[in-house]
């Protein structure tokens, strides 16, 4: 868990596969940054495969890895980016199985509210609860 100024937070970031299952959960402490985070889930990510993501994930690091792996990075450009890249919205609209993923997740009283106070026992709950995801979704 990480301090912040609203308390104690925590950021989950998941890898999904195209039909919104999940793949890998990672944990991060709430004041920590998304893109290193996205770096190691990227070692998950097959080669050649497209990494559809928001823009806290918009570094020249993860876009280079991408490219270096014969693979495509479809994330929006932070505003405060002087170069342009190329971004396909039409693409990127498929993120919302990531959302839904989220919200799957949300609907769960004990993950939404972290009842748990280690991150190891909230991480295992949320795997379990990706699991039931998992299973529902076939």
């Amino acid at each position: 868990m990480g301090r912040s100024r609203g308390g104690l937070t925590t950021k989950v970031h998941a890898l999904v596969d195209a039909e919104g299952r999940p793949i890998h959960l990672l944990l991060t402490a709430g004041q920590a940054g998304d893109a290193p985070a996205g770096r190691e889930l990227l070692a998950r990510l097959a080669r050649g495969g497209i990494l559809l993501a928001d823009k806290a994930y918009d570094t020249d690091a993860i876009r280079a890895e991408m490219a270096g792996r014969g693979g495509f990075a479809n994330v929006p450009p932070r505003t405060i980016r002087k170069r342009t890249f190329a971004f396909s919205p039409r693409l990127y609209r498929q993120r919302n199985l990531v959302e839904r993923f989220f919200n799957r997740i949300k609907q769960m009283r004990g993950l939404a509210t972290r009842y748990d106070r280690r991150p190891d026992n909230f991480l295992a709950a949320l795997k379990l609860a990706a699991v039931r995801i998992w299973i529902n979704a076939l």
